[in-house]
């Protein structure tokens, strides 16, 4: 039997956020451009929406579409997956035998889930009281948090590079407030954030807030906990945890667990010649130059998102920062003119850290607290959780995915971007 073959002037691996906002500002670029996006996938998700669903915010419905309601019209839709790349050959096979050539490839497929690396895990997913937003669960996590009767609910954070390391937070922050709101629940309820991590947030003006978030709040906070097995029979959580004597075991009860699993780039792409030389170590992500998204080795290719090597935090937002830099170089590379669009690493978590206030963590590859509006974002505030409840969808669905800028749209109108 003989395969199918394509040749596209232009493919895109992925149609998430990244692949979907890349395709649609490069036909607003040049309606010409001949692009293909390989995707397997028939629904597209709102991801940061999880976030909302767990804490009863928002209706698990409304954060998924089907894909051909934001797919570009004009460009040819691959639903298949990628299997292997030939880059010397500029072509890729597909699971099912489809060869599709390119000139140009952009890859952005975003990250898998490593549910296989804490035992246990895949069994009890999604039932007995663990539950992960990470997983699209966002509704079974409400419905856990909505008829807590009280105990231990411990939410965790790995010890890998995640898509929206604030998301374990946030729907901590939800559930706390809900015990509390319960007669009989808040007092007798112990909440933990138990993390790989050294401290709260990556950048010090941010993790201080949320240090004096989990002080206010009672939470427990234990560090250099990374949560290794789950039992699901007696409920307990297993933790490597790093001592000053080396690394111990700890088990924790729990009445709800909210993971946050490790992450890694799809295999794919860790198993072919575009994955980082320490292949594994750190995830295998797509080698790009961290300012200008173009391959280390093959600069036919770029790469961003959550798959990319790129060392910012995997966030909606940052794709939002990267994209009009793979389009501007890109176009430039057809020219063979220079790479001039540097990306300086921007990327933004809306930490929701009650029912009434978000902390929008902005900032960028140093690490230096930036704001795109008028304030300082270093601090719990009501209007950015409005800015993170109503605004932000509605950016995403309406703007984001059309390859419209956000500085043309609402937001400047309001006069809340600079």
């Amino acid at each position: 039997m003989e395969h199918q073959t394509y040749s596209h002037q232009i493919v895109i691996v992925g149609g998430g956020s990244g692949g979907i906002t890349t395709a649609a500002q490069l036909l607003l670029k040049d309606k010409n451009l001949d692009i293909a996006v390989i995707e397997p996938s028939e629904k597209h998700c709102y991801q940061p929406g999880w976030t909302l669903a767990s804490g009863g915010l928002i209706d698990p419905d409304k954060i998924i579409h089907d894909k051909k309601e934001v797919m570009p019209k004009q460009v040819h839709w691959i639903k298949e997956f990628v299997a292997k790349f030939n880059p010397d050959n500029n072509t890729l096979i597909t699971r099912k035998g489809t060869v599709v050539k390119y000139q140009y490839l952009i890859l952005c497929p975003g990250c898998q889930l490593d549910l296989h690396l804490i035992k246990g895990l895949k069994e009890t997913l999604g039932k007995n009281g663990v539950t992960s937003n990470y997983a699209g669960l966002g509704g079974y996590s409400w419905e856990l948090i909505d008829n807590f009767k009280g105990g231990t609910a411990i939410f965790t954070y790995p010890n890998t590079p995640i898509k929206c390391g604030g998301a374990a937070q946030k729907v901590m922050y939800m559930a706390d407030a809900t015990f509390k709101k319960k007669s009989g629940v808040g007092v007798n309820s112990k909440v933990m954030f138990c993390t790989a991590g050294t401290r709260m947030f990556g950048v010090k003006e941010y993790s201080d807030v949320l240090d004096e978030v989990v002080e206010r709040q009672g939470i427990e906070v234990k560090y250099q906990h990374n949560l290794k097995e789950i039992k699901a029979d007696t409920k307990e959580a297993i933790f490597d945890v790093i001592t000053a004597n080396g690394t111990e075991e700890v088990i924790i009860k729990y009445d709800m667990l909210h993971v946050a699993p490790p992450m890694s780039a799809p295999n794919f792409i860790k198993e072919s010649p575009f994955a980082q030389e320490n292949n594994g170590i750190h995830g295998g992500w797509v080698d790009v130059d961290k300012y200008t998204l173009q391959h280390l080795h093959y600069p036919n290719v770029f790469g961003l998102g959550d798959a990319s090597s790129l060392p910012t935090s995997k966030t909606a937002a940052a794709v939002r920062g990267q994209v009009p830099i793979v389009v501007e170089n890109l176009l430039s590379l057809m020219k063979s003119q220079p790479l001039k669009a540097k990306y300086d690493g921007y990327t933004c978590c809306p930490i929701i850290t009650s029912y009434n206030s978000v902390v929008l963590a902005e900032f960028n590859y140093e690490g230096e607290p930036i704001s795109s509006f008028f304030i300082d974002l270093a601090k719990e505030r009501y209007s950015m959780f409005l800015v993170k409840r109503y605004l932000l969808p509605w950016l995403y669905w309406n703007r984001m995915l059309k390859g419209k800028p956000f500085e043309t749209s609402i937001l400047k109108k309001l006069g809340l971007l600079k």
